[in-house]
């Protein structure tokens, strides 16, 4: 499909959301954990296994699968990926305590893109994903465009640079090289300062002087 006719698709279902009462752009959500921070304290619970207590996350949906009275989608935060398990017994859809169709607004108008909250309980799966088993979710910001196929990725060179944010949401490896450039260029400069350095910009991508400094053009025949 088209990439306007996504868009319009997607359009759509913002509009679907604002009508039901949600929010598509929402402002605020509250998180407890990172992907990364859960993945790691919980990297020995067994299969099957689930843990009280109640965790709040939040990220970009990379992946989505719906079977039946089930889904399982990939979310993505800064510093990694967790699975979120969602039933149709459980989930809720944050606007209601009751909600029958939470889990049907769940499967017709999230798509992989979207920045989603969620909350529950962890759990491993029979299957040994570690997961957030969902009690609560949240659309905070509705895509309006697919991301790049998951299994080719962005590899277009030019398309990388002119679209840096795509290549920073599908290319872990990008992210990290970004990361240690900032904190990289943040270690010289706070070394610097407590040296008693003065930072000041000067124009390094242009050879000439520009703005109010630049001369007028002249064509040929005014000198002739």
């Amino acid at each position: 499909m088209p990439s306007d006719d996504l868009r319009a698709t997607r359009l759509e279902k913002v509009a679907q959301l604002r009508d039901l009462g949600f929010n598509p752009y929402a402002y605020r959500w509250e998180i407890t954990h990172h992907a990364a921070d859960l993945q790691a304290k919980y990297a020995d619970l067994p299969a099957g296994e689930e843990v009280e207590g109640e965790v709040s996350i939040a990220g970009r949906i990379m992946a989505r699968r719906v079977f039946g009275k089930l889904a399982f989608f990939t979310l993505q935060d800064e510093t990694g990926t967790i699975q979120l398990y969602l039933d149709k017994q459980k989930v809720q859809d944050g606007m209601s305590a009751i909600d029958p169709d939470a889990f049907n607004h769940l499967k017709q108008l999230t798509d992989v893109g979207d920045i989603f909250g969620a909350k529950g309980t962890i759990r491993r799966t029979e299957k040994g994903e570690l997961s957030v088993n969902v009690a609560q979710y949240q659309i905070l910001t509705k895509s309006l465009l697919p991301l790049p196929d998951k299994w080719h990725g962005l590899t277009d060179v030019e398309k990388r640079y002119r679209q840096r944010y795509v290549d920073l949401i599908v290319n872990p490896e990008a992210r990290e090289t970004f990361r240690r450039r900032a904190l990289i260029t943040s270690a010289i400069r706070r070394y610097l300062d407590r040296s008693g350095f003065i930072e000041i910009e000067t124009p390094v991508l242009q050879a000439e002087a520009g703005g109010a400094d630049a001369r007028p053009f002249h064509h040929a025949s005014q000198h002739a």
